[in-house]
């Protein structure tokens, strides 16, 4: 039975993706700060008390499951807050970095000793970490920590191509969730079904590519 960890999974994309993976036969490692009622509905093995900022909580869990191979890691987990140039929350943009950059490279860490050639890394960002896709300005911790994770994560796919590691770095789209006030144009499920199709595309000649959930390539 194939491994997938999916941090953020209690709900949203990362609930979406729990689902979707359970039902196409893999054993679901779900990585959360707190469990959820939908997420447990779903008889998947739950890792809850988890931040994606903390490497000895990750390091622990990881030790957990020595022994299984983990085929697909989904770096899900993330947050907005929206700062202008009329008032920069420092606090808030250095949370946003540590969560959405920092929290991804942490996870990956701790779980490459349990992945192996042919094994995936879907890094879960958005186009306004893209500089050439900047048409509107602001949201600037929010930019800043995904064109962060989009740089980090290209490096990535370079330096575990040898290890036949593949790496996708996926904008979902504009997904009702509660990160946007549900406010997107398509469902959490609608998102996790077009990024699990962009991971079965995934090659290491297309490691390290920028695609939206669409199939879109979109500009760095």
């Amino acid at each position: 039975m194939p491994v997938a960890v999916v941090t953020g999974s209690n709900r949203g994309i990362g609930l979406s993706f729990c689902k979707l993976l359970s039902q196409m036969g893999y054993e679901v490692l779900a990585l959360c700060r707190k469990s959820s009622p939908e997420l447990e509905k779903l008889g998947v093995t739950i890792e809850e008390g988890i931040d994606v900022t903390d490497e000895k909580k990750l390091g622990d869990v990881a030790r957990k499951h020595q022994g299984k191979t983990v085929d697909l890691l989904l770096n899900n987990a993330g947050i907005m807050d929206r700062i202008s140039i009329d008032g920069f929350d420092w606090k808030s943009m250095q949370h946003q970095f540590e969560i959405n950059t920092l929290g991804p490279l942490k996870v990956t860490e701790a779980f490459l000793p349990l992945m192996s050639k042919g094994s995936k890394i879907g890094m879960i960002t958005s186009r306004m970490g893209s500089i050439g896709d900047n048409t509107s300005g602001g949201s600037y911790g929010y930019r800043i920590s995904k064109a962060g994770l989009n740089i980090a994560s290209r490096s990535l796919a370079h330096d575990l191509k040898e290890k036949g590691i593949a790496v996708a770095v996926l904008h979902p789209g504009y997904v009702q969730t509660r990160m946007v006030d549900f406010g997107g144009d398509i469902d959490s499920d609608t998102a996790a079904k077009r990024l699990l199709k962009r991971i079965d595309e995934l090659t290491l000649d297309t490691s390290g590519s920028f695609w939206h959930s669409n199939g879109e390539i979109l500009p760095w």
